[in-house]
């Protein structure tokens, strides 16, 4: 098998990669640079086979992959920054590159007759009320530019193609790249009080677990629509950077302790600094996962202790 995975310079396409090269999977990196530009960790990642790949040129996107001719496209490159979405100056960019770029994959895919999984978020709904979203609901109300393009990403994906898998993930943490826990991180060691916000809702996934999942399912036709973070409960952002201290002072570092770090819960509201509206519910149920065969990831909090030991901090 061949798979051709996109946004190989983020969080989860790195870890796809190496994924796919531990199962003795063919896998072929892209993303917009001229050579690999993710973290240089020696991983398997580092060494595959490169194409880059404008995915707003559909021409091009439509050369390369057939070029290529890949079993299946793994498509987790996306704009993610969700703030800078807003910016009247990034709404085009952001359209051309969530809704536009993933068209022009779905179209190729679609001509090649293969399967597309795409990763969506929790973002194209609107965020209200406690009780989980369903991975097949259609209740779609998203509140942001970047929820609203991906939205548009979907759309696109089911109006070209019957092979696929959209998968909708939340709260995003891996090795190659920024993200909430290298943030809280770095804030801690500068400032001995915090706040963070303890009314958005959701569940962490780390790119290593989730990566494991995906492989999983692309080699089947189990397609359709899935929700995937890792298990453990549901939290707040809040409850996440408590868990994060505690752990990282298990591992020694104690410069992250209670009585140097001051964590305060404060409401969406009195936090008050996003451009973006943010989900409140950001509960996603996965129990699709289970009835169709998949193996539900780890919890959490094992997660979060497996990667806080790759880290340096």
């Amino acid at each position: 098998m061949k798979v051709l995975v996109t946004g190989v310079a983020g969080q989860l396409g790195h870890d796809v990669m190496n994924e796919l090269s531990k199962r003795g999977i063919e896998g072929i990196g892209s993303d917009i640079a001229d050579s690999y530009a993710g973290v240089q960790d020696g991983t398997a990642v580092t060494t595959m086979k490169y194409v880059p790949m404008d995915l707003t040129d559909g021409e091009s996107v439509e050369a390369r992959i057939i070029f290529e001719q890949p079993d299946a496209v793994i498509h987790c490159a996306a704009w993610t920054a969700v703030d800078a979405a807003e910016d009247e100056e990034n709404q085009a960019k952001v359209k051309a590159i969530n809704f536009g770029g993933t068209r022009n994959v779905a179209k190729v895919c679609a001509t090649l007759d293969i399967p597309m999984m795409y990763i969506s978020t929790d973002y194209v709904f609107d965020g209200q009320g406690e009780e989980p979203w369903k991975p097949d609901c259609k209740d779609y109300k998203p509140l942001s530019v970047y929820g609203s393009t991906k939205l548009q990403g979907e759309k696109a994906v089911v109006a070209n193609l019957e092979k696929f898998f959209i998968v909708r993930i939340a709260w995003v943490f891996g090795v190659n790249g920024n993200n909430f826990i290298k943030t809280m991180l770095n804030v801690g060691k500068k400032y001995n009080q915090l706040r963070v916000v303890n009314d958005q809702i959701g569940t962490p996934t780390y790119t290593y677990d989730l990566a494991r999942l995906l492989v999983d399912m692309i080699q089947t036709d189990k397609y359709g629509y899935y929700h995937a973070t890792n298990e453990g409960g549901y939290i707040s952002w809040y409850d996440f950077t408590k868990e994060i201290f505690r752990q990282a002072v298990e591992l020694g570092y104690e410069e992250y302790s209670e009585d140097k770090v001051l964590v305060t819960p404060v409401t969406t509201q009195e936090y008050g600094v996003s451009k973006a509206a943010r989900p409140f519910n950001s509960r996603l149920d996965k129990s699709k996962l289970v009835e169709n065969g998949f193996e539900l990831l780890p919890t959490w909090q094992d997660a979060l202790f497996r990667y806080l030991k790759e880290l340096e901090f």
